[in-house]
């Protein structure tokens, strides 16, 4: 096998090699090994590699499905016993993992080969990947550009064909956003459906779950019946799906599918007419295919969402400041963190208990209201994202903005006027990506699906969502897409040279 072969397979196709002896897991580690070598110093999608450590475990793992699959881990809560694990913290730059993750329990049990861990924001906080520690992360379409947040180091790792899938995770968007800036397929599942910890029970409250981005349908229908759980000391919990997620997604629709479409910014922001068309072109071949379409709003107040999101992460990151602390022995100071993680953690000593609980609280109203509107459409639909990947450093404050940001905070005495300066702070971002966090909150399955590619080579994706418990039917219509014009392909590394 040569390395144009290697990159042109997803997970699904080597594994089908391996059962066939037309391959051996040491050629296609080998493989993984090169591409990394010739790709990675532009991209920065790794922050530790473990060839050496791979080799050897090669002969160990178990005989599983997908046993020599090469795949690479996200260096935050995806963990390998005894390895780095940092979440892109200068705090946790030496931090080893005490123990595997159950997720990585469940994949090395089918067999992957872990090539390293990818590179994230500092603790998963932003859409795009440049964390201090270790660098920018960067688009395999175009260096110029970021590959996303906050599994950017995975999107680049897959978009680049160093592995065929790689760990990711999502809190607020952060498998779909890095899909849509780079061409993936990047599917969230339900809230309760993957295992998390040990030593947690949820993950931001729920609204944060881990799975994979990879390149195909079929990776990802594999993934989800590998890895999906009932983990009796998790807070959340959803039924394992009783069917084959394999065929079903291989299934016609029964029945013309109800679809509610929308490009509008959920928070009033602008959206950009490639966001526009991606959606349009979309609902134009749906309705094609017989479905019912609408255009229509889902009634939620948008920006009064996200304000309750930040007010959670700022409850978060003041715990998490607070066992820092403790770990350190000493007081955290502005200089320990990047400046969103130490406003936020700043800004959760100020936020009631009441008021957490409020938050919460709109939470279960969105549901609700998405719920209901899952009673009549089978489908939402929007753009994944309102752009295309944001130019790195468009998105990282500069240290002028981070003295203005710190000046700022200086004058905001109450909860409200930290929580509208926290707003303000990620308003640049939250414009390049105000679609992703709804599912989040709701904890409904969402897709980011590639169907467009801008006038300057750059992808784009749809976003779909659907009723809780149905990512079933989330790959029906992604398969059918698949198999169009629509899914624009990605073969090889747009780009660069293989």
């Amino acid at each position: 096998m040569n390395l144009h072969e290697y990159i042109a397979l997803d997970a699904v196709g080597m594994a089908a090699l391996l059962e066939n002896k037309e391959v051996s897991g040491e050629e296609l580690l080998h493989l993984s090994f090169e591409r990394l070598k010739q790709v990675n110093p532009q991209l920065n999608a790794f922050t530790e590699t473990r060839k050496d450590q791979a080799e050897k475990e090669l002969s160990k793992f178990p005989d599983g499905g997908f046993s020599g699959v090469p795949m690479a881990l996200k260096n935050i809560s995806q963990a390998l016993k005894g390895e780095k694990l940092t979440a892109g913290s200068k705090l946790l730059k030496d931090m080893k993992a005490a123990q595997d993750s159950h997720l990585t329990v469940k994949l090395r049990g089918a067999g992957f080969t872990f090539v390293g861990h990818t590179n994230t924001p500092e603790f998963g906080l932003k859409n795009i990947s440049e964390p201090e520690l270790y660098g920018a992360s960067r688009n395999p379409w175009n260096p110029e550009y970021s590959p996303g947040g906050s599994s950017g180091g995975s999107a680049a790792a897959v978009a680049s064909g160093i592995v065929p899938l790689a760990g990711a995770s999502d809190g607020g968007g952060s498998i779909r956003i890095p899909a849509s800036f780079t061409g993936l397929f990047g599917l969230k599942p339900t809230r309760g459906r993957m295992p998390v910890g040990p030593g947690a029970g949820r993950q931001w409250q729920g609204a944060s779950i881990d799975f994979v981005l990879t390149k195909t349908i079929r990776d990802s229908s594999a993934m989800l019946a590998l890895l999906q759980t009932v983990q009796p000391a998790a807070a959340f919990h959803t039924p394992l799906f009783p069917g084959k997620y394999g065929e079903e997604m291989e299934r016609s629709f029964s029945r013309p599918m109800k679809i509610a479409y929308t490009s509008e910014s959920p928070v009033g922001t602008p959206v950009s007419e490639d966001a526009r068309q991606a959606v349009l072109k979309t609902v134009k071949w749906l309705e094609q295919q017989g479905h019912e379409i609408e255009e229509k709003g889902n009634g939620i107040d948008g920006a009064g969402l996200m304000r309750d999101y930040y007010l959670m992460n700022s409850g978060e990151m003041a715990l998490l400041a607070r066992n820092l602390e403790k770990a350190a022995g000493r007081e955290l100071t502005v200089g320990d963190m990047e400046i969103e993680s130490w406003l936020l953690s700043r800004a959760g000593l100020k936020v009631s208990a009441a008021d957490y609980s409020a938050s919460l609280a709109s939470w279960d109203a969105a549901a609700a209201k998405m719920a209901a509107l899952h009673d009549s459409y089978d489908f939402y639909l929007t753009p994944a994202t309102a752009y295309p990947a944001p130019k790195i450093g468009e998105l990282t404050h500069t240290k002028e903005s981070r003295v203005k940001l710190l000046n700022d905070w200086g004058r905001a005495d109450t909860m409200e006027s930290q929580q509208e300066l926290i707003y303000d702070m990620f308003l640049p971002s939250l414009t390049y990506t105000p679609y992703t966090q709804l599912a989040n909150l709701t904890g409904q399955p969402a897709m980011s699906l590639p169907v467009h590619v801008t006038g300057n080579g750059l992808p784009l994706g749809v976003q779909v969502m659907a009723g809780k418990g149905q990512e079933h039917l989330l790959l029906q219509l992604a398969r059918q897409i698949e198999q169009t014009d629509l899914w624009h392909g990605m073969k090889g590394n747009p780009g660069m040279t293989v």
